[in-house]
């Protein structure tokens, strides 16, 4: 009886994550405009989105911005991962974790006044123009996506022997080389897969962008979001499809690369 009723709380819970998105995906082929009833199955919708000039701008700007984020926050997320497994700091893990923790409207809030407030005035003094846009999106999306690669990384290395480093130190090995020969192939699954999680994060973000992308500045989720204003038609269910297809590819990737990199993020 127990297990009867764990697994009824569980399927209950599954089903009110997941029939949403079914939904979404089984509708993105009706054959109306509506998305009331089921008339009949196509393929329309589709060939309408890859035909959409706006569309296919706001991807390729999310799709520019994920891939330097990305790029960035892995470096940089990779050495804030070694640095606070080697050196046991409570301050560092405070600084890296923050942007992880604090809600996305606090950043988003906070990152849009430090643009107009600070950055812009004090390139302005040096004669250079700046405004919100492509950059700043790319800046913000660093900022979150850095404590994701962090937190893989860090529990790559949590799992590992020191004196596998220790060996290496021993036989003549510089801080260079142990890096290099034994620490880098040791965690570079970790490394992948925090790319992958923070190419994940960045395509489909929302909040943080709206606040830091200024006027003129297209990504799905904005794009999207501009359509529901109108309505919720098939063709707004196959950007959201294909968008959901991606996001759980890059995690699937990202799970099978690093075991550990879903109970990293958790």
């Amino acid at each position: 009886m127990p297990d009867f009723w764990l697994w009824y709380a569980s399927l209950l819970a599954y089903a009110f994550l997941y029939i949403p998105l079914v939904i979404v995906v089984t509708f993105s082929f009706n054959d109306s405009k509506l998305n009331a009833e089921w008339v009949g199955f196509t393929l329309d919708w589709y060939r309408r989105l890859f035909n959409n000039a706006d569309m296919l701008i706001a991807a390729r700007n999310s799709v520019l911005i994920a891939l330097t984020a990305a790029g960035i926050a892995t470096v940089l997320g990779t050495m804030a991962g070694i640095a606070m497994h080697r050196y046991r700091s409570r301050f560092l893990p405070f600084m890296v974790f923050t942007p992880v923790a604090m809600p996305e409207i606090l950043l988003g809030v906070s990152l849009l006044i430090y643009f107009l407030n600070s950055l812009k005035p004090l390139l302005s003094t040096v004669g250079v123009e700046f405004d919100l846009g492509l950059v700043t999106v790319i800046i913000a999306h660093i900022t979150f996506c850095i404590g994701f690669v962090a937190i893989i990384v860090r529990a790559r290395l949590a799992g590992m022997d020191e004196s596998i480093f220790e060996a290496a130190r021993d036989l003549g090995a510089s801080p260079w080389q142990t890096f290099r020969l034994v620490t880098l192939p040791l965690i570079l699954p970790g490394i992948i897969a925090g790319a992958l999680m923070a190419f994940t994060l960045s395509i489909d973000d929302f909040v943080i962008t709206f606040f830091t992308s200024g006027v003129g500045t297209k990504t799905l989720p904005l794009e999207i979001y501009t359509m529901i204003k109108v309505a919720v038609t098939p063709e707004v269910n196959a950007v959201s499809a294909l968008m959901m297809l991606i996001t759980l590819a890059m995690i699937v990737i990202a799970g099978r690369v690093a075991p550990d990199v879903l109970r990293a993020k958790a």
